[in-house]
């Protein structure tokens, strides 16, 4: 930002807006001074800011009692608790560590290479599991004997619960406790499997295959994760599509949460790119920010539209389809449901599997510093907290993005635990029902899974971020 931004900016919080200085002479403790952070950067973008007492201009109006207020509270993450205490409110994240938050955006984790389902059986709610839903290639997991399909009921020793599951399975070894899954029931088996987590950088184009039926060439992709350092592995993914000359194309997001609204627009491109320069995503946001990108005559930055390269430069290579289809579960979220959603204005979109998650709200990493950017000269470097709070609802051209409760599968599908198949090849449900449906044979009466309640999952465990909002000019 330029001196007279920065200026108009500090308006929006009237005085002590990172611009004034009546309190820096003020004693902080380090928990105060994050706090002061904490509060400003949610009064000033979160999404439902005017409808949080806590976050009312007024608070400002009163030093001392500004700080009082801040001083009430344990930690950074009281506060932030206490502000997004709001029903529609279930995705907002503070971070006491950006750098860790930064890796996790990029894909590198602590993990063994399970990648897991927790589930629950509706009619018995003490009935808490896991099963493994894929192996990450070189990791731990993938030297042991488990595989996609298998079942583990506790962690060493101790039988997963809705209070105990994540501290156990947080842990950077462990032994998991197999079982048997016969007939909905789970039943140990006596064997276990010794886990150690590493530092892992995963690549979300999971799998990719082409399948021939007559004339058709019918691309498959799973895609596992919107991470704006994959956007050129993803491209070269369609380039080969291309040469093998593809014609319709199927696009796993089952178990994908989620990542960066740029590169879902760029996959939108790499799927058609006759939209180029057209609108693909409008940004809603709380009346600050609009009012004060609009006096900077800056409204363009609540539009996200077409692009046609990826975020270093390459040419997009695109099929040029008019109709896709998309295989989704319960954990497809953010980024992965804003590319369903917003598609389907421009082309055919057929969504199989089940309902998603129905996250319809995006994120901008904020961190602590005059205009909340890490680039800021004045970034202040005494701790690591960031925040990803809510700070704006994403809609499709036509301004419609009422998803919250996901988007519905016309051709609706549960994986079912017992008969899960191999992923990429028909034996797989999803992937058969997906592939007659492009054949032209209807599969809408295939009978779905036993339906169990789903708790979580590996990556919702590790927190990864949804929707991010990555080049949002401070």
């Amino acid at each position: 930002m330029n001196s007279q931004k920065i200026l108009l900016f500090c308006l929006l919080s009237s005085f002590l807006f990172s611009c004034s200085d009546d309190l820096d002479d003020q004693n902080f403790t380090s928990k105060t001074d994050i706090n002061d952070f904490v509060w400003k950067a949610m009064n000033d973008y979160y999404f439902w800011q005017k409808d949080v007492p806590d976050l009312n201009d007024n608070k400002l109006l009163d030093g001392r009692a500004y700080v009082n207020f801040l001083e009430s509270f344990s930690s950074p993450e009281a506060l932030f608790d206490q502000v997004i205490k709001r029903p529609d409110d279930r995705f907002s994240l503070i971070y006491s560590n950006y750098n860790e938050l930064e890796q996790l955006l990029s894909g590198t984790n602590k993990t063994n290479g399970v990648e897991y389902g927790i589930n629950r059986k509706q009619s018995n709610p003490d009935v808490l599991y896991g099963w493994v839903r894929y192996i990450l290639p070189n990791s731990d997991a993938s030297s042991k004997n488990i595989k996609r399909g298998d079942i583990f009921y506790a962690v060493n020793g101790t039988p997963l619960t809705i209070s105990n599951y994540r501290g156990l399975l947080a842990q950077d070894n462990y032994t998991l406790s197999m079982a048997n899954f016969d007939n909905g029931n789970i039943t140990p088996n006596g064997q276990s499997i010794a886990l150690t987590k590493t530092v892992y950088s995963e690549n979300p184009v999971y799998l990719t295959s082409v399948f021939t039926h007559q004339a058709k060439k019918i691309g498959y992709l799973m895609y596992n994760g919107f991470f704006s350092n994959s956007e050129n592995a993803l491209n070269q993914v369609f380039a080969t599509f291309i040469a093998q000359g593809v014609t319709h194309l199927i696009i796993d997001l089952r178990y994908n949460p989620g990542g960066s609204v740029s590169t879902s627009a760029r996959l939108a491109s790499m799927i058609n790119n006759s939209f180029a320069g057209q609108v693909f995503v409008k940004q809603q946001w709380n009346e600050k920010v609009i009012n004060f990108y609009a006096s900077q005559n800056n409204s363009e930055i609540f539009n996200t539209r077409f692009p046609s390269t990826t975020n270093t430069g390459q040419a997009i290579n695109s099929l040029g389809l008019n109709h896709i289809f998309f295989i989704t579960s319960r954990s497809s979220a953010s980024a992965s449901e804003l590319l369903i959603h917003n598609l389907k204005p421009f082309i055919g979109v057929t969504q199989i599997g089940h309902t998603t998650t129905g996250k319809n709200v995006g994120s901008i990493l904020m961190y602590d510093s005059p205009n909340y950017s890490k680039n800021h000269s004045k970034l202040n470097r005494s701790h690591n907290y960031v925040l990803l709070p809510i700070v704006f609802k994403s809609a499709n051209r036509d301004g419609n993005g009422d998803y919250a409760n996901g988007i519905e599968a016309q051709i609706p599908y549960i994986e079912n635990i017992a008969n899960l198949g191999v992923l990429g090849q028909e034996s797989d449900p999803l992937l058969h029902i997906a592939l007659e449906h492009v054949r032209g044979r209807s599969m809408s009466n295939m009978p779905s899974g036993e339906v169990f309640e789903q708790i979580s999952d590996s990556k919702t465990d590790r927190n990864l971020p949804g929707m991010i909002f990555e080049n949002f000019d401070f």
